[in-house]
């Protein structure tokens, strides 16, 4: 009964959410409060939720922290040098456009941590997107995906639990996974530019003339190139900055006011920002290596290393109080945003946790599997991984069911290691799931409705997982 009324919990948030009934925040606190009800538990709701948040507090204090020190270094223009040359590169075709998100996520993914380089990349290409009227879900979509794939690095937290939970080396774990994992990453990028071209088509084959007008600028030209039939080509001048495409309909005043001010929000990255520090570039550049060196040697809490790193970027770039609070103001909206939501889901997995639904679910699934599939167990393993590891956290997955896996796969004679290998395939679905507190931090920067990146998102997720999992199995890796 457990196992149903679990399966059913997802069903309903995931339908609603997507059919846009309800807001995430009150569909993940809702929900698991009546299904805790249904299952008869409805008088430990309390200690469910009160268990949840505190497995999630250190979460969203990372979090907090995390958004405002790399928030920070964004606005002292940090990254500025990295993202130069992906808009460089990207100039105003789509297609080169969607290429440049997926290299600038999995570029900023080597630090492991998935807010970072939503933070990054929707601050970067924002803008670009929204200049060529360009699908912001295909951004959303293709840097979660992205990040998916880097998130199984040993430092990103998947491949150390599971090193943990079967007693293994994470290096034996992770370096042989390299080539599916590249492989992986290489159809990230495929998928990429498919989507690119589907957007080319839409819009048009656009080509910049002229270096990236900054919105700053109150009169600047930029010159696109739009194909048209038969080879012959329209040129037509956009005048003002605002980068509408040629034959866009025009906008109402109060409809341009709410886009400029939208614009505004994203301007983290203008190159004439009063924000900017470059004499400061090296300090925070050190700064920020030896927070993401002390992440991985694991020297302190990582909460408390974010908490320490903004406190001292802010007191070293910003040494007015008036100006610190101005930074922090800055960045309240997401933080408040993102904290908001790690709290409503802590609702959400103390109420599966608590009532023992994700325990029946989990073991549901592993005694589903035919005995004829025993001597494949690693491949089972990856399957499941898609599903289980988007249901659950990563520490249920990782510590609850990957060891039965394994224990099940030990009794047909395959290894440990083959398991771990597999259950890391999973990741690249697992960063559009909504227990993933960093994806509210991308949809939310980027304004897209968590039901739409999710319909649009978790096909090629999936099947970006799938292509992982072939490879594995064709290198013989798995």
């Amino acid at each position: 009964m457990l196992t149903i009324l679990g399966f059913a919990m997802i069903a309903t948030f995931l339908v609603l959410i997507m059919m846009k009934k309800m807001s995430p925040i009150a569909a993940l606190v809702l929900i698991p409060a009546l299904f805790c009800v249904f299952v008869g538990q409805g008088a430990h709701l309390g200690d469910y939720v009160i268990e949840g948040v505190g497995t999630l507090a250190p979460t969203a204090a990372m979090l907090m922290f995390a958004i405002v020190y790399f928030g920070v270094m964004i606005d002292v223009g940090l990254f500025d040098p990295i993202v130069r040359g992906i808009l460089r590169f990207c100039k105003a075709d789509p297609m080169r456009v969607v290429v440049g998100t997926a290299l600038l996520a999995a570029i900023v993914s080597l630090d492991g941590d998935g807010s970072t380089t939503f933070m990054i990349t929707v601050a970067a290409m924002y803008p670009l997107y929204k200049r060529l009227k360009m699908s912001l879900v295909v951004m959303t979509g293709v840097a979660a995906t992205a990040n998916g794939v880097m998130n199984t690095l040993p430092w990103g937290g998947p491949t150390a639990r599971a090193a943990t939970a079967l007693k293994l080396d994470a290096a034996d774990i992770f370096v042989p996974m390299i080539p599916a994992l590249a492989v992986g990453l290489l159809f990230v990028f495929v998928l990429a530019y498919v989507l690119g071209r589907r957007e080319r088509k839409r819009l048009g084959v656009l080509t910049l003339d002229e270096v990236l007008e900054t919105d700053s600028e109150t009169v600047s030209e930029t010159v696109l190139v739009k194909a048209g039939g038969g080879g012959s080509e329209q040129r037509e001048a956009v005048i003002g900055g605002t980068g509408d495409a040629p034959g866009a309909p025009e906008k109402e005043e109060g409809e341009e006011d709410e886009e400029d001010e939208e614009d505004a929000r994203h301007q983290g990255l203008d190159p004439n920002r009063a924000t900017l520090r470059p004499k400061l570039y090296w300090f925070n550049a050190g700064l920020t290596v030896a927070l993401l060196t002390a992440m991985i040697m694991e020297w302190l809490p990582i909460p408390v290393l974010f908490l320490l790193g903004a406190a001292l970027a802010l007191t070293v770039n910003f040494p007015k109080v008036a100006d610190q609070k101005a930074r922090i103001a800055a960045h309240a909206d997401n933080v408040l945003n993102v904290t908001g939501m790690v709290f409503a889901a802590a609702v959400f997995t103390g109420v599966l946790t608590g009532t023992g639904m994700v325990k029946h679910m989990a073991d549901w699934l592993v005694g589903a599997v035919p005995e004829g599939m025993g001597p494949h167990m690693a491949i089972v393993t990856g399957v499941l991984s898609l599903p289980l590891t988007y249901f659950m956290s990563n520490d249920g997955f990782y510590f609850g069911v990957l060891p039965v896996l394994a224990e099940a796969g030990a009794a047909h004679g395959v290894s440990p290691l083959e398991i771990a290998r597999a259950s890391l395939v999973g990741q690249a679905l697992h960063m559009s799931s909504p227990l993933v507190p960093a994806v509210y931090v991308l949809v939310g920067m980027a304004k897209v409705e968590f039901g739409d990146h999710t319909r649009f998102t978790v096909k090629w997720a999936a099947l970006t997982s799938l292509v992982v999992l072939g490879a594995g199995v064709l290198f013989g890796i798995i």
